[in-house]
């Protein structure tokens, strides 16, 4: 795109990473190929990953991701950021070596609660653990402390999650269907299953440079420290550089340096935005350093509240306000909490985008039968 400004203001920034968001316009893909697309879901909470596609994706259905769970193709584990997240098969084995240091950070956080605790020993035990059957995060605690009474239970815990890959098998994360936490080693996992990511063989480590490609796909254009954020690693630069004749380069506002793929899009800044409500702790929001592509200043801080993230909706593409969808009897409520004061065609679009989810990808005959679209407003966080 030889019309691209060299400079890069909040709106194109906005609507490039949108349009790889799958934000602009809903892309009719199915729910496998936007979780290789988007690098995997943010997915501390079961219910998600399913608003996120629903946000995302034309004709959506959430029985199919349900499907890429229980075929396991698809899987929950701790990934980027050493938090959970739903990926492909695939990519849950390949990421899990390149995201290995922001798991060690965490392992370290909870170093004092290990004291006198051989970490080899806890691998191995724990192995052998889960290998019997899936665990639970108490039964690691509990079987753990028989070795290391001394030591701090929860910190037992995240050492077995941290030094072993464990996934969250089904039926934790489907859809109307969701059990209690229970874990298992991913190649376990995948190597009893027939499914098209349940061979055993081991994925290729990634490096960095494998990596970058994607996120900027995702998440572009992006500084270096932007895509630090988005995994919780450092000393990615050099990586960056020896990209460098692949890549293109803008700045923003700032002079920050902003790293692209040539071709990925970058539409004006002035294209149409459409309301989107996106869950708790969409990659939207994480993966960036600088997030007033995203975040408008005045909303700094607005989407969380200690350590819990709300629901959030944009409008013109930027964070506007706070929706939560509850059931009163037999009737869905999605109620809407704007920031600031919506006019009315946006208060018609929001409605109209509350209903189109409610009557479609979020709608289940049996859990309700009608829905109610109703503004609130939101106390100052």
């Amino acid at each position: 795109m030889t019309n691209t400004p060299q400079v890069l203001g909040p709106r194109a920034l906005n609507r490039a990473t949108l349009s790889r968001q799958l934000l602009l316009d809903r892309a009719p893909m199915r729910a496998g190929d936007a979780l290789t697309h988007l690098v995997g879901l943010q997915a501390q909470n079961v219910k998600p990953p399913y608003y996120a596609l629903a946000a995302r994706l034309a004709d959506f259905d959430p029985a199919e991701l349900s499907d890429e769970l229980e075929s396991r193709r698809a899987v929950r584990t701790v990934t980027l950021r050493s938090t959970l997240h739903l990926h492909t098969a695939a990519d849950a084995r390949a990421l899990r070596d390149f995201t290995r240091p922001a798991i060690d950070g965490e392992l370290r956080h909870f170093r004092s609660g290990l004291a006198g605790v051989d970490l080899d020993r806890l691998t191995a035990l724990s192995r052998e653990f889960v290998a019997k059957e899936p665990r639970t995060p108490k039964d690691f605690r509990e079987e753990l402390a028989r070795s290391w009474p001394q030591a701090d239970p929860q910190a037992l815990g995240v050492a077995a999650r941290c030094l072993l890959p464990l996934v969250q098998v089904t039926p934790r994360g489907l859809w109307r269907r969701s059990g209690r936490v229970a874990l298992v080693e991913l190649d376990q996992w995948l190597a009893e299953s027939s499914g098209a990511g349940g061979d055993a063989t081991a994925a290729a480590p990634l490096r960095a440079e494998d990596v970058i490609p994607r996120y900027l796909a995702a998440f572009g254009p992006a500084s270096v420290k932007d895509m630090q954020a988005w995994a919780r690693l450092t000393r990615l630069r050099p990586a960056f550089e020896r990209l460098a004749p692949r890549l293109r380069t803008f700045h923003d506002e700032n002079g920050t340096v902003l790293h692209d793929l040539p071709d990925a899009p970058r539409p004006d800044p002035d294209t149409p935005a459409p309301p989107r409500f996106l869950p708790e702790f969409d990659n939207l929001l994480l993966s960036h350093a600088d997030r007033t592509r995203v975040v408008p200043a005045a909303y700094k801080g607005r989407s969380w509240k200690g350590n819990q993230s709300f629901s959030v909706f944009l409008l013109d593409g930027f964070l506007a306000g706070v929706w939560q969808l509850t059931q009163d009897k037999d009737t869905a409520v999605l109620t809407i909490e704007p920031f600031g004061t919506p006019n009315r065609a946006q208060r018609a679009d929001l409605t109209a985008e509350a209903a189109a989810l409610l009557e479609g990808p979020l709608h289940t005959d049996s859990i309700w039968s009608g829905y109610d679209i109703r503004f609130g407003t939101v106390v100052d966080t």
